[in-house]
């Protein structure tokens, strides 16, 4: 299996839920009535997608549809893991966009597929528009209980049951079918990287571990990552691994295909097509979704720490090897798309951005206000540094770098880099702006004092061994870094500093609204960059196995 392949618990967690494969009873039960030839090429359902491959069909429906779905979404859309907007109500729905992939057949058990581009408002001026794949059946069978979104009572769905595609596996099997061919299909184009085969008949199966997108595995071949929230123009996550792909990195896994909106369809519209136009960087294609390979036993550098600091096992080796993989994907990344100088404007206005998100944390934190002043100091210091005419280099960096995000291959040992998208709450205008690549490092950084924090010391640990353990593995990452990218991150503490206080007082805000148990871990943090003693706080009283930075909500992160 090559380096550029996915893990097989593709994120931190191992109490994975997977739905399995139909049962010869299942789909006996879903058989249609009389089934027609399948076209060559046809997904392995008896029925061939609506429209040949590389033509297309879409059927539009009518008017009727969206407000026949909008009782049924209205209560199902907020219970999802990854619906960005809890705790506010929705008051409204438009379609962007309608396209059947496979059509339900009248009166027959087998399963249709609808892909809706559904734009959900909710408090005045704030909208986000989800991708929604909408399984359609007469009957629902009982293995499939648990997607069930509802029956329509009125409109072209009428008499029909609609569910989570996704957990149906003939659904999402018919998704890999789409992607072995490429074309397209109404608004959505499916494209297959050059040079590369996908393999058929392949068993899918759903990971539930995720919170912003969605995952299916097919057999040990390939992972499908399927994004929910969609934000208008090209995803860094398609984007950059391409990038480092045509660069000839193999520390990234390589796109093997992928599925988008087209340009016309614009999310941010939210009223039909909206008219986009296709050579406008911020204005399309959408990303929907990228297939990659999928490597098995690998395992992610969250779990590897966690399991270093259970038998106090020096984790320098590793760290020091991660940090040559971030240097080497960083020089990559610079080398196959622009670059820039950031001078005295642009660094006033990251120290800026820095320093109102600290104030608007500290009023939502009171345990963060005592330490206002002397974080606000390192962010005044960077701005001083750009007054006085420093400069930094500025590129396309990972967004929202840590242990989670980095891989190493049961194979050989290498680390891999995956899970470019970014900080998802934040638009994809902003994700794909040049920046320091500060911001991966102190990233990486506070993942190392997060693992260090959570840990469960073992009975009898000598106290303190965790933050040793800390302070040496980011030691090692930096000087991994050095080695292969020729200039030591050290050697800029002002810009470091700032971003990892940065990075503390989004983990604060984070903390105190989602998981107030993990509260003391970045106040920790918070203390050591605010210059007072360093106080070893509780562990956390939370499971280990949990993601060390979850996708925050909707406008919570700093």
């Amino acid at each position: 299996m090559s380096e550029g392949s996915i893990r097989a618990n593709p994120y931190s967690t191992p109490r994975t839920t997977v739905t399995a494969p139909d049962s010869p009873a299942d789909r006996a039960a879903d058989a249609p009535d009389r089934p027609p030839a399948p076209e060559q090429n046809a997904p392995a359902d008896t029925r061939a997608p609506a429209g040949p491959p590389g033509r297309g069909r879409a059927r539009t429906t009518t008017r009727s549809l969206l407000p026949s779905l909008v009782p049924l979404l209205r209560s199902w859309l907020p219970r999802q893991r990854w619906f960005a907007g809890k705790g506010n109500p929705i008051t409204g729905f438009s379609l962007v966009s309608a396209t059947e992939i496979l059509p339900c057949t009248a009166g027959g058990a087998a399963p249709g597929l609808l892909h809706l581009l559904v734009r959900a408002q909710q408090q005045p001026g704030t909208a986000d528009c989800y991708q929604l794949l909408i399984g359609i059946r007469s009957t629902l069978p009982p293995h499939l209980a648990h997607t069930l979104i509802g029956r329509p009572a009125e409109g072209p769905l009428h008499g029909h049951t609609v569910y989570e595609a996704l957990a149906d596996p003939r659904l999402a099997g018919l998704l890999l079918e789409r992607l072995r061919v490429p074309g397209r299909l109404g608004a959505l184009r499916f494209t297959r990287a050059p040079g590369t085969a996908i393999a058929s008949g392949l068993a899918p199966r759903v990971i539930t571990a995720e919170q912003s997108n969605s995952s299916v595995v097919y057999g040990d071949a390939y992972i499908l990552k399927v994004f929910r929230r969609i934000g208008t123009g090209v995803n860094p996550d398609l984007e950059l691994p391409l990038a480092l792909a045509r660069a000839g990195c193999e520390r990234v896994p390589h796109p093997t295909a992928w599925f988008e909106a087209d340009p016309g369809v614009d999310a941010a519209a939210g009223a039909g097509l909206a008219s986009v136009p296709a050579d406008d960087p911020a204005g399309g294609p959408l990303t929907l979704g990228i297939l990659q390979p999928f490597l098995p036993g690998s395992a992610d550098g969250w779990q590897l720490a966690l399991n270093s600091l259970s038998v106090q096992a020096d984790f320098t080796g590793a760290a020091h090897a991660l940090g040559r993989a971030t240097a080497e994907v960083h020089t990559a990344l610079a080398e196959a798309l622009p670059t820039a100088v950031l001078r005295r404007p642009q660094i006033e206005h990251i120290a800026g951005g820095m320093t109102e998100r600290l104030e608007a944390a500290a009023s939502a934190v009171p345990a963060l206000r005592p330490y206002r002043e002397p974080l606000r100091a390192a962010y005044d210091e960077l701005a001083a540094l750009g007054n006085r005419g420093r400069t930094w280099h500025a590129q396309r960096i990972h967004g929202d770098l840590h242990l989670g995000q980095a891989l190493r291959s049961a194979h050989d040992g290498r680390w891999s880099l995956i899970d470019f998208e970014g900080e998802p709450a934040r638009p994809i205008s902003e994700r794909r702006r040049l920046q320091p690549v500060a911001r991966d490092i102190a990233g990486m950084l506070r993942s190392f004092d997060y693992a260090a924090r959570t840990h469960q010391p073992a009975s009898g640990g000598a106290p303190g061994w965790s933050r040793q353990w800390s302070r040496q593995s980011r030691a090692a990452y930096c000087g991994g870094y050095a080695e292969a990218a020729g200039t030591d991150p050290r050697d800029e503490p002002e810009l470091l500093r700032a971003y990892e206080t940065d990075k503390a007082v989004y983990e604060v805000l984070y903390e105190a609204r989602h998981r107030p148990d993990w509260l003391p871990v970045p106040m920790a943090a918070i203390r050591r960059l605010a210059g007072q003693r360093e106080e070893a706080p509780p562990p956390a009283r939370v499971p280990a196995y949990e993601r060390p930075f979850p996708t925050p909500p909707r406008r919570t992160q700093s």
